[in-house]
């Protein structure tokens, strides 16, 4: 069964935010992108956040990327990177931070993905989150089957 290239999701509190990054991180590989939109204070972070602790665990230190722009982790099996594009002011500022690279050989968490211009990855999986009542809904389009299937299971 082919699954739908966009579809929603009511995710009712927080805990149903982060079992869906738990979902996604479960199935990401190296060169997935995963593109998070969203209004301040949507769940962008904590999605994040839910993912990378899902891969390296829940001890993980996850800081915000807001002031860096780019957070990393290191494998076990997938280099990490977590960027913040919001502080950038022209959508070629992605290069100077070695995201070109990192769409081709890590897994990549990019909160405020319009900044890319049209530089977007092609592939990559678009994940909007908005308010919802007191949760959220999520909207997801592209990606790998996989993962959309991961974000289907929950």
């Amino acid at each position: 069964m082919t699954l739908p290239d966009t579809f929603t999701l009511d995710l009712p509190d927080e805990t149903a935010t982060a079992a869906l990054g738990a979902r996604l991180a479960a199935v990401a590989q190296a060169g997935d992108v995963i593109l998070l939109s969203g209004a301040i204070g949507a769940g962008k972070s904590h999605l994040a956040r839910a993912f990378i602790r899902a891969r390296l665990g829940q001890g993980e230190e996850v800081p915000s990327p807001t002031f860096t722009l780019i957070q990393t982790y290191g494998p076990p099996d997938a280099e990490i990177f977590h960027a913040d594009l919001y502080r950038l002011t022209h959508p070629d500022e992605v290069w100077e931070l070695g995201l070109d690279d990192a769409f081709t050989r890590a897994i990549c968490l990019v909160e405020w993905p319009d900044r890319l211009g049209t530089h977007l990855p092609p592939g990559a999986l678009h994940l909007d989150l908005s308010a919802l009542g007191e949760g959220r809904r999520a909207t997801l389009r592209g990606g790998r089957e996989a993962l959309r299937k991961a974000a289907l299971d929950g």
